[in-house]
């Protein structure tokens, strides 16, 4: 052991010194220095980060949250309280902050963060102009970054609809009026991304939920990663929808067919007035009446017997049992034979069954009964009488409409992010509506694929690095390696100090002399 030690601890001076014993270590190598740190070398990296501008008539809503004096202003904290909920968790006292990620991507960056956990947060903003249902498409995207994972809660928006109860955005909370609904959403295993839009039903004006269909495609790893995602939802006035996560189309689809309940309700309904007959007959099969179970039918015939071929093995000991009282289980001092019974001792294998073939009362092994029949039963026949399924018959549905353009939802004045989450630190950026796919094309190419090329540069960057200080030669790999074995050795060295004996004291000592000056005057 002590040979190995020292033959490593020798092995890793010779290739760490380099002192001309191969010259192919010496060829090219680079010695970093403060023009060219590794620190020097991220911050040339780094790409270069502006707050987006949004172009005047193309967006009715755009935050970057970069511009804290403009958030004050725009962005109100909800003061609610939710109905029929405890007084003491009722109000919306969730923090809100704007600040920097906690993995810091862009810089000057900011995002707007859910501070608190299992808090109820809410708070909105109103939209620079409403946005009117018209002839053009809705186009809503933002990013959302789970600093912290998600187990469950939410991060999704709400568009708000234009009325009186959302003219004071200080009282926002569950129960105010919105438009859409749209993001990702998570508790346990039940993973969804909202798209739930409000319909108004143009015969009594009631409103119902429409919630579309769940996404095909796998969407947990945004609530994981830690990483900023980008969410897109388009909604055009062909009624057709898309749902892109991170420029991925996930989901798509149409206003009038994929969504639960559906928009237009049936034209016809069941008739609650009309009753199914008494005499009715929906059996399809019934007992054959003109069969009759056989005299030689034994319905009590067991379904297994003891096999009467079989014999007792010899050595069978039928006056031991199994079980038997622990011989050395002795009476606790607290028994209490009033209340506990009387005292028995606990049943543990007995001893002398363990060598022989069995103990106790030996009975024969079951086997299947021929004999066996089972309850007799009369075959099935086409019953002469079916008369189908019955089922009420169909009335003109009395609440029937047709809208075929669901598209013309009610208009969106603000919006607004109210949740209860599990997870704090959740990060909102870069929020915009638009009617342009290319204006909000080019606001995420400012600002979300910017961060993704970032972090894709650090990640190469961390190899290249590597690669870089090695000048792309894997002999350096094996320098390097035995380099890093060198702590290990010396505390391998230490162990074995302990217990060597006197006369190799001096090698040893010359061995951690020459280990501590290679470590305190290391090669350049």
């Amino acid at each position: 052991m002590r040979r190995a030690v020292v033959a490593f601890l020798l092995l890793g001076i010779i290739l760490v010194s380099g002192q001309g014993t191969d010259d192919a270590f010496d060829d090219d190598v680079v010695v970093s220095t403060e023009e060219d740190s590794p620190d020097q070398v991220a911050e040339d990296e780094s790409i270069l980060y502006e707050s987006p501008k949004a172009t005047p008539g193309k967006f009715y809503f755009a935050e970057h949250f970069d511009n804290l004096d403009a958030f004050g202003k725009q962005w109100i904290k909800s003061q609610a309280k939710k109905d029929d909920t405890a007084e003491e968790i009722a109000k919306y006292d969730g923090v809100w902050e704007v600040e920097a990620p906690q993995r810091p991507i862009l810089k000057q960056d900011l995002g707007l963060v859910l501070k608190s956990k299992v808090k109820h947060a809410a708070i909105a903003a109103r939209l620079t102009k409403p946005f009117v249902f018209k002839d053009k498409p809705l186009v809503v995207q933002y990013e959302v970054t789970m600093q912290e994972g998600q187990e469950c809660g939410g991060a999704y928006i709400k568009l708000l609809s234009a009325g009186k109860e959302t003219n004071d955005l200080s009282q926002f909370r569950d129960k105010t009026p919105y438009t859409i609904m749209f993001g990702p959403d998570k508790c346990g295993n039940d993973i969804k991304l909202h798209f739930i839009f409000r319909h108004v039903n143009p015969l009594n004006g009631s409103i119902t939920e429409k919630h579309c269909r769940k996404s095909k495609d796998r969407i947990e790893e945004p609530f994981r990663d830690k990483q900023p995602h980008l969410y897109q939802l388009i909604v055009r006035p062909d009624n057709t929808f898309e749902i892109r996560v991170d420029h991925n189309i996930v989901n798509e689809g149409s206003l009038l067919t994929d969504f639960t309940p559906p928009v237009n309700p049936p034209r016809e309904i069941d008739d609650p007035t009309d009753i199914k007959p008494s005499d009715w007959d929906e059996r399809e099969k019934i007992p054959d009446p003109d069969t009759q179970k056989p005299d030689d039918w034994d319905e009590e015939a067991p379904p297994q017997i003891p096999d009467a071929s079989a014999s007792k093995p010899d050595g069978w000991l039928d006056d031991e049992d199994e079980m038997i009282p622990d011989p050395n289980a002795v009476k606790p001092d607290d028994w209490d034979t009033d209340m506990d019974g009387e005292w028995e001792a606990p049943l543990v294998a007995n001893p002398v069954c363990e060598k022989a073939v069995g103990c106790g009362v030996w009975k024969a092994p079951l086997i299947s009964n021929p004999n066996y029949k089972g309850k007799w039963r009369a075959p099935l026949i086409d019953n002469p009488n079916y008369q189908g399924k019955w089922a009420p018959k169909k009335i003109p549905n009395p609440d029937f409409f047709e809208d075929l353009n669901p598209f013309r939802m009610t208009t969106i004045a603000a919006v607004g992010i109210e949740l209860w989450s599990m997870s704090s630190d959740i990060l909102f950026d870069n929020i915009i509506i638009t009617d342009d796919t290319v204006a909000a094309d080019q606001w995420a190419a400012q600002t979300y694929d910017l961060k993704r090329k970032q972090i894709d540069r650090e990640a190469d960057t961390l190899w290249d690095r590597a690669m870089k200080s090695m000048n792309y030669k894997p002999g350096w790999w094996i320098m390097y390696f035995i380099y890093c074995l060198i702590p290990i050795s010396i505390y391998g060295w230490y162990l074995c100090r302990r217990y060597h004996s006197a006369s190799s004291e001096v090698f040893f000592s010359i061995c951690n002399d020459i280990v501590l000056s290679m470590l305190c005057h290391p090669v350049r």
